[in-house]
């Protein structure tokens, strides 16, 4: 008989390549008007986790947490993904990327993230890993100009663009630092771009990967980094060589397939999962099913069960319960 671990232990093994007592699994999710305070965020992640058990746990702040202190402003519109609708990008013009300053990570928006991670960690940590959620500067800027006015700026205005990636990065790397303070296991690193439907290949190594890489740096001395590679037609093979441990992306709607991923990436994958067409509109059968698929593709090796993507504010609990009975099947 297996020995039963803790989480913490079963993703060790998983991520050395050896298989665990059972597949791991995490789900996460926004948590709209909760998401507005840090004691609301963490109460809520913690009743989720609570309720089911996962094996680490996601921080899912509104998308605009590592913004909103230079300007940008968002309202809850009732988005069933749980995200918050931006309604107003500070950056107009050209000129205005200028205006950004390095951010004071322990002060506004980013100090309240740190205050959730401290509650969080002195509640779970070390049995559970806690991860941090981090945009990648051109997501982040992508909130402060808006998706295709931040297309028009890469091309018309690139070198006012890499200006304000510059300052978004080392903002970044310095909330880092704050975080890994708090007790965190590692980040979930959220890239947007590495899309051939919005970008080039070179226009994504220039503007996107480069500074990629040098916040990946910033984090090696941490367990447990995530990538998550958001949309279709995916660059993949742009992003199999980052630094970390995990990656993440819709397996179930672009290409690579989980065992395909397998073979190009070196660390664990995550996924197997559809968010909607499984989790919001099926039922457990198709949950188990679905799940289950996922296990026989990697044989439950170097293998995460989760989503491509948050589950939807609208997926019924009892999907998600059976999504965490899938694996004690094993």
């Amino acid at each position: 008989m297996k020995d039963i671990l803790n989480a913490r232990e079963r993703l060790e093994k998983c991520l050395s390549g050896v298989k665990p007592d059972r597949p791991p699994i995490a789900l996460w999710r926004h948590f709209p008007v909760d998401d507005q305070t840090p004691d609301g965020l963490a109460s809520a992640v913690a009743a989720f986790q609570n309720t089911h058990n996962f094996d680490f746990i996601k921080v899912t702040p509104a998308s605009s947490f590592a913004v909103k202190d230079w300007g940008c402003q968002d309202a809850w519109k009732g988005n069933s993904e749980g995200t918050r609708e931006i309604s107003y990008f500070p950056i107009r013009q050209a000129d205005d990327w200028a205006v950004l300053k390095p951010l004071e990570p322990k002060s506004g928006s980013l100090g309240g993230q740190l205050e959730c991670l401290r509650m969080l960690t002195r509640e779970f940590s070390p049995r559970i890993p806690v991860i941090q959620t981090i945009f990648s500067p051109l997501s982040q800027a992508k909130n402060l100009v808006g998706k295709e006015n931040l297309l028009y700026h890469l091309r018309a205005h690139p070198g006012a663009l890499h200006s304000a990636l510059k300052t978004i990065t080392r903002t970044t790397m310095n909330f880092i630092q704050e975080c890994k303070r708090t007790g965190i296991d590692g980040i979930f690193y959220a890239v947007q771009h590495a899309n051939y439907g919005l970008l080039s290949t070179d226009e994504f190594i220039t503007f996107g990967k480069a500074y990629d890489l040098q916040i990946l740096a910033a984090v090696q001395d941490l367990w447990l980094n995530i990538g998550h590679v958001h949309g279709d037609r995916i660059m993949f093979d742009q992003v199999v060589d980052y630094p970390l441990q995990i990656l993440n992306w819709h397996d179930r709607q672009t290409p690579p397939s989980l065992a395909e991923g397998l073979q190009k990436f070196n660390g664990a994958v995550c996924g197997g999962l559809r968010q909607w067409e499984t989790l919001v509109l099926g039922d457990p059968d198709m949950v188990t099913s679905e799940a289950l698929d996922a296990i026989r593709q990697t044989n439950g090796s170097r293998f995460i069960l989760g989503t491509g993507c948050v589950v939807p504010i609208t997926a019924p609990a009892g999907n998600i319960a059976a999504a965490r009975r899938a694996v004690d099947q094993l």
